[in-house]
């Protein structure tokens, strides 16, 4: 019976033509085969073990082209300066909020510790319980960029992409322009590259849940539930807890902003795409005042740089990942994981499971064991449309604080009625 609703979940994924259905489709079936078939679910490990190569091939170009263009791409910045700076604190602050929120929810919950994964290896705690917090800030920096492509390491092509964007944007604009196509050309690619390979993660996780649940047990879904609730809980508390203060502190007038935002947080939570619902928030933060100036500018850099929802997915998920290979972090070494997750979360808003991406990038990089970030795979759809929403919510909140900051008296002068 529960082979036949996995195989009409497929047919009807087939008629929708949806990526999302037939990464249900690979979770329930890989559930089902690992639990019904255990060992001969250990072999398909190989499906996933293929997956996790393609995917850490594409994420240093992704990671430097996604950046450079976030950065040099944003010429306009300098030309208006002023906004652009108060933008990009704005954004850096509400950003490490939204971080820190994820860290202490997974904290107080402790949602991956119910994760038992006996195959893991000790030598990844013990590298990273040995070495220092100066040792772990000096191998931040590069000394050979290909050196650190080669051995995966994330936050060192971070830091050389950070780098090269901002000496790219001091650049004169004809030799700046070379370099930016090409930057966005590579971007593109690899957007293109990235949807290619997730084609193939419904038999990656399929392959990678059947073999975790062969090995471990139906049971190692549980700590699942609990940190989606975890996530929905904490996304609550960041929008009771700080974008809730910040509105009532530039004096948002509640119910027109949730009238004004309603469709477009709608649309992003039910496609979880924030892309999806840009073009209508444009139109509402125009509509109840915001300047053209301020719009074009804040909600397309927030796209990049403003987050929220999906920073505060990335420290959850990285800390569950953690707790579910059995590896305890000093607090130098979660300064370091938050410090990486706020730079690298900038910039890949434009993939497809952009959040998760950087999730496992920052993971690879921590030398963490691949099976819990498999296991995220099978909830990320119900994680996205919550994150994607907030995202969309704080860039429209984010238009209106600008706009108070730059002592804009118009917002909210507009005539309302249309909005219901």
């Amino acid at each position: 019976m529960r082979w036949l609703v996995i195989g009409l979940l497929a047919v009807f994924g087939t008629q929708r033509r949806s990526l999302t259905l037939w990464v249900l489709v690979g979770t329930a079936a890989g559930v089902e085969f690992g639990h019904d078939w255990p060992s001969a679910a250990v072999g398909l490990q190989i499906f996933g073990t293929i997956f996790l190569r393609l995917v850490k091939l594409l994420i240093a170009p992704l990671l430097f082209s996604t950046l450079v263009v976030g950065i040099a791409g944003h010429a306009n910045l300098k030309k208006v300066g002023r906004i652009g700076l108060k933008a990009l604190i704005y954004f850096e602050i509400v950003s490490t909020l939204a971080l820190l929120i994820g860290f202490a929810a997974i904290h107080i919950s402790r949602a991956g510790e119910g994760v038992r994964l006996p195959s893991v290896s000790a030598a990844p705690a013990v590298e990273l319980a040995t070495r220092s917090a100066k040792e772990i800030i000096i191998g931040a920096f590069p000394e050979n960029i290909a050196k650190a492509i080669a051995d995966g390491a994330v936050l060192q092509v971070v830091i050389f992409s950070v780098l090269f964007g901002i000496a790219l944007a001091m650049v004169p604009e004809p030799k700046r322009r070379p370099l930016l196509a090409f930057a966005e050309s590579l971007a593109e690619t690899m957007f293109k590259f990235t949807n290619l390979i997730m084609l193939v993660a419904p038999v990656g996780v399929f392959g990678s849940i059947a073999y975790t649940v062969g090995r471990l047990g139906v049971g190692i879904l549980v700590p699942l539930a609990n940190l989606l609730a975890t996530m929905y809980v904490a996304l609550l508390v960041f929008v009771l807890g700080v974008l809730f203060p910040i509105a009532v502190f530039v004096r948002v007038p509640l119910r027109r902003f949730v009238r004004a935002v309603a469709e477009p947080v709608t649309v992003a939570f039910a496609t979880a795409s924030s892309e999806a619902a840009l073009p209508r928030a444009m139109e509402e933060m125009e509509f109840i005042g915001v300047s053209r100036e301020i719009v074009a500018l804040v909600l397309p850099a927030g796209y990049s740089f403003n987050l929220d929802g999906s920073s505060l997915y990335q420290s959850l998920a990285l800390v569950f990942v953690a707790q579910a290979a059995g590896i305890r972090l000093t607090a130098a070494q979660q300064l370091v994981m938050l410090l990486t997750l706020l730079i690298t979360s900038k910039g890949v808003a434009g993939v497809a499971r952009a959040a998760l991406m950087v999730v496992f990038a920052t993971a690879s990089a921590f030398h963490f064991p691949a099976e819990p970030v498999f296991l995220l795979f099978g909830v990320d759809q119900l994680m996205d449309m919550a994150r994607t929403g907030v995202n969309v919510l704080g860039n429209c909140l984010a238009t209106l604080v600008i706009a108070r900051w730059e002592g804009e008296a118009q917002p909210f002068a507009n005539d309302f009625s249309r909005l219901g």
